[in-house]
């Protein structure tokens, strides 16, 4: 990392002054209030599971709810909000969202050794929040892609830190929540840490097992939801879905080629993340990037795909803009992300069902933008070409936090 003050890394890297923390502070409170105050049952989506705990708890099946996404394990996680009035979540729920993306920022900073008291620490998440429209859907929708965003980054510090297992673990975890994270099993076999990979899949699929003997319906995942997440035929879930699968057919393309060019740019983003893994640079930002890699690519083909779940990748691309050749201090990593600015009134796609308009042009310029990274940026990080067991790499020396 360069520090010199004549570079912009060497500014944002040292201490933030109080003006810029309050800054952040009234931000990031006046978000959570708002949304406090207008939200009803702790966010929309976070109703969704809850309901389906609720309706588990009177007898029913959760998966009598189409739009329930989630492994078995996700209605026992959400029993403890089940129990709490409408009233607590409102006030709940939308904090507990906004601590869960700050801490996600923070683990992100400390993969790629940057300080939590830096300029970056506070201009990155200020940013996101004021300038970043899926940042603030997400607290009001109350979304659990949160656990991910939370997940990924601490998942990558474990791993840097030589804590496979651990790492392992979170990602299980995550993904028992929700299985938004499940294509990170993909950088475990990079890096050849079968027994890592082996937790990792333990525990959502115990937890989901067990889960599931005790609903009335046990195979409820596997008979209703799986099925409908093939299709992808929902007409509500399609207006809001970003992936080439969903978009372009809206704009009179066939669905068998739309879908098949997501297939393809899917598997082209995957060679990519594996030629990342396998390049030069330091152990955090070959985790950071081919992490990314690997989870665009699944946005690519996933039904649904939201843009909120672009908070996954970017806060670990964002946080390793003060490292030469980081994917951050590319321009187009910032030109795909304009469309996401709040406020801004886009011709023709005001209108919130062609919002997936787009969170399309996102997802897929920042998806190439970082396969291009992958194949062509890696040789900017200097060093050797990747060693004989690259998931071996010793691990860097770490600053305390």
């Amino acid at each position: 990392m360069v520090t010199g003050k004549s570079d912009i890394s060497g500014w944002l890297v040292r201490p933030a002054g109080g003006p810029l923390w309050s800054a952040l502070a009234v931000v990031l409170g006046a978000l959570t209030t708002h949304t406090v105050l207008v939200t009803s049952g702790g966010g929309m989506d976070n109703a969704i599971v809850v309901d389906a705990a609720r309706t588990w708890l009177a007898g029913g099946s959760p998966y009598d709810d189409p739009h329930f996404l989630y492994f078995p394990s996700a209605v026992l996680a959400a029993v403890p909000q089940a129990l709490l009035p409408r009233s607590v979540l409102d006030v709940l729920v939308p904090p507990a969202v906004t601590g869960a993306l700050a801490l996600g920022w923070a683990c992100a900073l400390r993969l790629h050794r940057v300080p939590l008291h830096s300029r970056l620490a506070a201009l990155g998440l200020l940013g996101l929040a004021a300038g970043f429209a899926p940042f603030g859907q997400l607290v009001r929708l109350g979304n659990w892609t949160v656990t991910a965003v939370l997940a990924l980054p601490l998942c990558l510090l474990l791993a840097s830190r030589g804590r496979w297992v651990a790492a392992g673990a979170v990602v299980g975890v995550a993904v028992a929540f929700k299985p938004l994270l499940a294509p990170m099993a993909l950088l475990f076999c990079f890096a050849r840490r079968w027994r890592a990979l082996g937790v990792l899949v333990l525990v959502p699929s115990a937890a989901s097992v067990s889960a599931a003997l005790l609903m009335p319906d046990p195979a409820g995942f596997l008979t209703r939801t799986l099925p409908f997440l093939l299709r992808g035929d929902d007409a509500f879930v399609r207006l809001y879905e970003a992936s080439p699968a969903a978009v372009l057919p809206r704009l009179g393309v066939p669905g068998a080629p739309a879908a098949l060019l997501g297939v393809l740019g899917a598997a082209a983003g995957v060679v990519c993340a594996y030629r990342r893994w396998c390049g030069p640079g330091p152990l955090p930002a070959r985790l950071a990037e081919t992490s990314a890699a690997l989870m665009l690519s699944a946005f690519l083909v996933s039904r649904p795909s939201y843009n909120h779940y672009l908070l996954v990748v970017l806060p670990l691309l964002l946080a390793g803009a003060p490292h030469p050749g980081a994917v951050a201090r590319r321009p187009w990593f910032w030109l795909s992300l304009v469309p996401q600015l709040p406020g801004v009134p886009w011709p023709w796609l005001e209108s919130v069902r062609r919002r997936a308009f787009r969170d399309a042009v996102t997802l897929c310029v920042l998806a190439v933008t970082v396969a291009r990274h992958c194949l062509r940026g890696t040789r900017e990080a200097g060093g050797p070409r990747g060693a004989p067991d690259p998931g071996r790499a010793p691990v860097e020396p770490v600053e305390s936090v």
